[in-house]
């Protein structure tokens, strides 16, 4: 992968995990390209590696990289395009009720209460509080760029966090979690078109939202949201479907 012609990776190199299990799709590895030494990344430098279809966990900053395998494809939103359907209207208008806080990253514990209920119900955590913990703070606390919490409150109960990373001309969606024991709730949906209006008001032009993968149905949601813009052979590209 060729960075020499952009100024802002001069100082930085790249390495290649060794195979892992892959999350999202069975029965097959997966490796990483990993941005090093992490401390040293700017503003300017983590915003040309979100453009080129990198992501943060924690410290890292990271690019699938696997060997046999394209299907992670980085997909970003259009605030000024962004098309919401009827359904998602109404999903945002329904959630109208929650106080919004914005917040820096640090620990609290009703976030960490409300991650564990999330994980356990949707990914069946094993309970072990330490490791949980150790988890958490290395995923979501830790950061070397400009990042912060968004908080959804119903009255004194916390239903959303959403843990965002700032750029220059958007914000990167790093993770959401929420009350799962909530039905016929779709907060998953509403926080999006929240941080979609968010980056309206503060004139921000794109939400990152990751990887789209489309054996993945966890994944699928993403183009829910549209139109949308996938990053293909270096380059970010429309798209409706």
């Amino acid at each position: 992968m060729d960075f020499k012609n952009k100024p802002s990776f001069e100082k930085i190199q790249f390495y290649t995990t060794t195979e892992y299990n892959c999350s999202y799709i069975d029965k097959m590895d997966a490796q990483s390209l990993v941005v090093t030494p992490y401390k040293s990344i700017n503003q300017n430098t983590f915003q040309d590696l979100i453009e080129k279809g990198f992501r943060r966990s924690g410290q890292y900053i990271y690019k699938p990289n696997c060997k046999s395998c394209t299907a992670c494809i980085p997909i970003r939103l259009s605030v000024k395009k962004f098309l919401p359907s009827k359904t998602q209207k109404r999903t945002y208008k329904k959630h109208g009720y929650f106080t919004i806080r914005e917040a820096p990253l640090s620990f609290k514990k009703d976030h960490f209460d409300l991650y564990l209920k999330y994980q356990n119900k949707r990914h069946s955590f094993i309970n072990n509080e330490q490791n949980n913990l150790d988890e958490y703070n290395d995923f979501l606390i830790k950061s070397n760029v400009k990042s912060k919490f968004i908080e959804f409150w119903d009255g004194d109960l916390l239903k959303i966090v959403s843990i965002v990373d700032i750029l220059s001309d958007g914000i990167s969606a790093v993770y959401t979690f929420y009350d799962p024991d909530d039905d016929k709730v779709s907060y998953g949906t509403y926080s999006i078109i929240w941080l979609i209006n968010w980056c309206k008001a503060h004139q921000l032009k794109y939400i990152y939202l990751g990887y789209w993968i489309g054996e993945c149905n966890k994944m699928k949601y993403k183009t829910n949201f549209k139109p949308y813009e996938l990053y293909i052979k270096g380059y970010w590209q429309e798209n409706i479907t």
